[in-house]
């Protein structure tokens, strides 16, 4: 992901100005990620190097995810509707 897109990302997820680590942030960049690494897969099949390195991402964005639902349920819930993710 270049330097502008996670700006561009930051910018629109971010709780006050500053906020570049929070999970919510961390949560859409991650999403962002996952997105451009799946579009390479499907070009590049048998790069199971990228495959790994997905899987590692979607684990985290999972982990991120459990801990807004437990802590901030109604971030949580506007996020994943946000992000157009499965819950």
């Amino acid at each position: 992901m270049d330097r502008a897109t996670k700006k561009k990302v930051i910018s629109n997820f971010q709780t006050h100005k500053g906020d570049t680590g929070s999970s919510v942030v961390q949560v859409a960049i991650l999403t962002e990620r996952i997105k451009k690494l799946s579009d390479h897969l499907q070009n590049h099949k048998k790069d199971d190097h990228s495959r790994r390195g997905l899987l590692g991402l979607v684990a985290k964005r999972r982990r991120h995810l459990h801990y807004l639902r437990l802590r901030q349920p109604e971030v949580h819930a506007k996020l994943v509707e946000e992000l157009s993710l499965r819950s």
